[in-house]
């Protein structure tokens, strides 16, 4: 099978694996514009991508591999690396923000949906689309929910342990620890309809710990640092778009909404001149 060449758009927060270190789905987008998912992907693997400890210098970088289509799921986007040390990767250039995120958008944003009804029907048989760009007409909320269970449960404390990502000199055998709250989007389409989503992308996870460690341990004054830029800074200053991905088992349950938020695209606005200014 022929390498693909993909472009590397989303990371999600890391989940403990019996059969690997801790996992993240990674999504991105093909040269011809088609969604990809590469599943699954060592955090370990990511985190040395580039060198540098930070997984997120790994988004927007073109990777080329080979990749094999996953027998276990129906969605059509979804596929294994062929070699799970990665072995035959090469690594392209990195897309970065210039003239406000220009090269990005003509790669992210050349199918957009607006419905709801028209994703949901397409995420449906035959199709069963599973990774789409959404605009949302209005984002009206964001809002946070403390989990129940604010620990991994015990068994998977025992299958891997990971050294603290967010601060590579504590003890190596901490494992990563798990988001102890869910983030949420409420958003309108083009009709008027609402939904509520979570976000379950790497970067909000990574601004929660990066905000905790500088509130010293506060967790009040954290959230609030996250509320201030997916809220009040984000929703003010940026034409956000959002990066959606089903879960397997709900879209195979046929859920009536099986997508999450897998990441948010966030060019600043751009101010439109009238033609009789």
């Amino acid at each position: 099978m022929p390498k693909k060449k993909v472009l590397i758009t989303v990371t999600t927060y890391p989940l403990p694996s019996r059969s690997y270190d801790e996992l993240v789905c990674t999504a991105g987008i093909l040269e011809n514009g088609e969604w990809i998912r590469i599943y699954p992907v060592p955090l370990s693997f990511l985190i040395d991508l580039k060198g540098s400890g930070k997984i997120n210098n790994v988004k927007y970088t073109w990777i080329e591999l080979e990749l094999i289509k996953r027998g276990d799921d129906f969605r059509p986007e979804s596929y294994s690396p062929k070699h799970y040390d990665f072995n035959d990767l090469q690594l392209h250039d990195h897309i970065d923000t210039s003239s406000n995120w220009h090269i990005r958008k003509g790669i992210c944003l050349n199918k957009v949906y607006t419905n709801k009804a028209q994703l949901i029907k397409d995420s449906s048989k035959p199709t069963n689309i599973s990774l789409a760009t959404f605009k949302p007409t209005e984002i009206t909320g964001f809002e946070i929910e403390e989990e129940k269970n604010r620990e991994w449960k015990d068994e998977w404390k025992e299958l891997r342990k990971q050294g603290d990502l967010f601060d590579q000199d504590k003890n190596p055998e901490i494992l990563i620890p798990k988001l102890p709250y869910k983030f949420y989007y409420r958003f309108q389409d083009n009709e008027g309809i609402e939904s509520r989503l979570m976000i379950e992308d790497w970067e909000i996870g990574a601004l929660y710990w990066n905000c905790l460690r500088a509130a010293k341990g506060d967790e009040s004054i954290a959230l609030e640092k996250v509320r201030l830029t997916y809220e009040t800074k984000f929703l003010k200053e940026k034409d956000i778009y959002l990066f959606l991905g089903t879960t397997k088992e709900w879209h195979m349950r046929r859920s009536k909404n099986p997508f999450v938020i897998i990441g948010v695209f966030y060019p600043k606005k751009e101010i439109q001149l009238s033609l009789f200014s």
